[in-house]
């Protein structure tokens, strides 16, 4: 096996493990950037949808609220939040909004089986303010971001603690059998938004290409460099040298000095064999003498 072939081999086996160990590293470090930016267009939804609940109790239920006999949906901060993710939802079809209740008083609110889950974990352990994680949908892998819907005002219960005592006309649009029955500080549902990770893995992964490419080329040029110098300062000489003492083996010690400038041990071996060369034709010509 010739220098050259050890050095390539490697050579090779470096950049194998470096671009596994530099593979490994990036892909991670960019999907988990593209998670991250998932997760902070989740909250910015979340703080939307915290921002129209705000807004609905404090500046729309007040205007609405003249006759206290007459339910409006409006005035309701959840189906203020809903309505508006819901219109944000026709430009942005993949994002999506929901206030999961288990028992809720309109129907479009009512949890699935996965957002069952995500409310009894929040029931189950009121320190749980926040919930994210990864769920496949039809439309591809989605990141959801959920917070817990806790009743914290008093004024809630009017709606929610029987028939009897809620309004006649929100009884009348949502019937009587649901979104009774509620507690002061009970969690009754969840907060879910839900963000496409398509585009965002799309982008980890064009990107985890392009810097694997480059660095793939990156290596093949340095090879070829490595491979020049190994070839001019190494290989070479020494080839020089191995044929040089062939023929000095042969009994030929005429032959000319090797080319042997410089101070590296390349040259330091070739001025030796140089000098062994002169010695040895001394030698010769003295016993050829005698």
């Amino acid at each position: 096996m010739g220098l050259r072939l050890k050095f390539n081999l490697v050579l090779l086996a470096v950049f194998v493990t470096g671009l596994g160990v530099t593979g490994y590293v990036s892909y991670e470090l960019l999907h988990r950037n593209a998670r991250e930016e998932v997760l902070r267009n989740a909250g910015v939804m979340m703080e939307a949808a915290l921002s129209m609940r705000s807004y609905t109790v404090g500046q729309v239920r007040p205007n609405l609220a003249v006759d206290p006999d007459k339910f409006l949906p409006q005035s309701v901060p959840a189906f203020g939040a809903t309505e508006i993710m819901t219109l944000l939802q026709k430009k942005y079809p993949d994002y999506a909004y929901k206030e999961a209740t288990l028992n809720p008083t309109n129907p479009r609110n009512r949890a699935v089986e996965w957002e069952n889950d995500i409310v009894r974990v929040f029931r189950g352990d009121p320190s749980q303010t926040e919930i994210s994680g990864m769920r496949e949908t039809p439309t591809g892998r989605s990141l959801y971001l959920a917070r817990p819907l806790q009743i914290k005002d008093p004024a809630c219960l009017s709606c929610h603690t029987s028939a009897e005592m809620a309004p006649a006309s929100m009884v009348k649009i949502y019937g009587s059998s649901n979104g009774f029955g509620w507690k002061l500080n009970e969690v009754v549902g969840a907060q879910v938004v839900s963000v496409p990770m398509g585009l965002p893995i799309r982008n980890a992964n064009r990107a985890f290409v392009t810097f694997m490419s480059s660095l793939t080329v990156v290596f093949a040029v340095l090879f070829v460099l490595l491979n020049m110098m190994l070839t001019a300062l190494i290989v070479q000489p020494i080839t020089q040298l191995s044929e040089a003492a062939d023929q000095i083996s042969r009994g030929k010690v005429d032959i000319a000095e090797l080319p042997a400038k410089g101070k590296d041990e390349v040259s330091q071996l070739g001025q030796a064999f140089n000098r062994m060369r002169r010695s040895l034709e001394k030698a010769i010509s003295l016993i050829d003498k005698g």
